[in-house]
């Protein structure tokens, strides 16, 4: 059957389930993938998720800071959480659904100086990004029915950013970090999906930070959220949506939803 799946960092679900219930309501995706919701599991809003049509949650949540959910319309099977770089700090999940494997994705941002030395919260995100490419291969994912999605907070290539000769040595958008993206590319045989649709040198964002009032109405974007499937998907890949109006909402997160159809 044909799936579709979306990924959106809400950015505090408390403050934006009516955003998703209108995101959900518009574009129907099967499963949504969601990072950022900020509050613990225990509290995370099933009954209203159910009301929405999404009664299979599956979700790995913490107070006041990260976490990961699934929520689907479809039931799903194999639910699993994952603690990378020895902190158990809410930022995976992955389940079974519509026969593919997907998981859900929430980096660790960096912080602003794009040293390890010097940043620990930067050694952090380096640390995660090689874990997650160690796994990629051990796993031989590449040779299953994969996806992943979520906020990688890397913007790996030149037109992922609106300036990149302005941008290169800022923390999402450093060489470094555009490294170990194609190193988890390559280690697990992915397909950066929305450049599969949308190549370079076209201009592609998800994202439009809060600390320039006027960054979505110029444009001033990035592409850090992400969704990469393995080959053997490939001949699925339909269709892809990157959901901008939820960025002119108000009191919008700060990144949009990217949305793919398989067949």
């Amino acid at each position: 059957m044909p799936l579709r799946i979306a990924t959106w960092n809400v950015n505090s679900l408390r403050q934006r389930l009516d955003h998703l219930a209108r995101f959900a309501e518009a574009h129907s995706p099967d499963v949504i993938c969601l990072q950022e919701i900020k509050m613990p599991t225990e509290i995370f809003p099933t009954e209203a998720l159910a009301a929405m049509g999404y009664p299979h949650c599956l979700v790995h949540g913490q107070k006041g800071y990260n976490g990961v959910a699934i929520v689907s319309r479809r039931r799903f099977t194999k639910p699993a959480k994952q603690v990378w770089c020895g902190r158990d700090d809410c930022r995976h999940v992955a389940v079974t659904v519509g026969g593919v494997e997907l998981h859900n994705f929430y980096v660790p941002a960096g912080g602003d100086v794009p040293d390890p030395e010097q940043n620990d919260k930067f050694a952090h995100k380096l640390q995660f990004l090689t874990e997650m490419a160690r796994w990629a291969k051990k796993e031989k994912l590449a040779e299953r029915k994969a996806v992943l999605v979520g906020d990688l907070n890397v913007a790996p290539l030149e037109n992922d950013v609106w300036n990149h000769k302005r941008l290169r040595r800022s923390v999402g958008h450093t060489p470094v970090e555009s490294e170990h993206m194609a190193k988890l590319w390559k280690a697990g045989g992915l397909i950066d999906v929305p450049r599969h649709f949308i190549p370079e040198p076209e201009q592609l964002f998800t994202w439009w930070g809060y600390r320039f009032p006027q960054a979505f109405a110029k444009n001033y974007g990035w592409r850090l959220d992400h969704i990469l499937t393995t080959e053997p998907l490939r001949k699925r890949l339909k269709t892809l949506t990157i959901a901008r109006e939820t960025r002119t909402w108000e009191k919008p997160s700060d990144h949009v939803p990217v949305v793919l159809d398989l067949k």
